[in-house]
């Protein structure tokens, strides 16, 4: 029994580290889905700290250009889940420039190999469309083995 307590007090101390990999993220509740989900897709939550997740939610009718504003009610509720799924592992140690999850550290470098000209792609157009090279992105899934780059 002494041995079940200790791989489960193993476990839960490991939890928050797996927050921070994106083979561990959470998925998100309907509200997310459909408010966020209507114009992109929904960013796993540990993709960055809480601090870059509330200052997004506080500027959400300047939204990266675009009035994403919702009522009290739904952004507290899409707030408090992407706050209790931030990122706490090494992706998530920094706070990217712009709260922009293409602008960090850790998102640059895992893209490093992508040409200028593929980001600029029509197929592309921006490194914020993650589903143009990660057909798993809806789901969170991000494994680079299923990666395929639009020609």
């Amino acid at each position: 029994m002494n041995k079940l307590l200790l791989h489960a007090a193993l476990l839960a101390a490991t939890l928050p580290a797996l927050a921070g990999d994106h083979r561990a993220y959470a998925p998100p509740p309907a509200v997310v889905q459909q408010e966020c989900g209507s114009c992109h897709v929904v960013y796993p939550a540990g993709l960055l700290p809480a601090e870059s997740w509330r200052a997004l939610m506080a500027g959400l009718p300047r939204h990266f250009g675009s009035d994403a504003s919702v009522d009290a009610a739904t952004s507290k509720a899409i707030a408090t889940w992407y706050e209790a799924n931030a990122g706490t592992g090494k992706r998530a140690r920094e706070v990217p420039p712009e709260h922009r999850i293409t602008r960090g550290a850790w998102f640059q470098r895992e893209h490093r190999e992508v040409s200028a000209a593929t980001w600029k792609s029509a197929a592309v157009k921006t490194p914020a469309n993650c589903s143009a090279c990660h057909e798993g992105a809806a789901q969170g899934d991000f494994d680079e083995h299923a990666v395929r780059i639009p020609r």
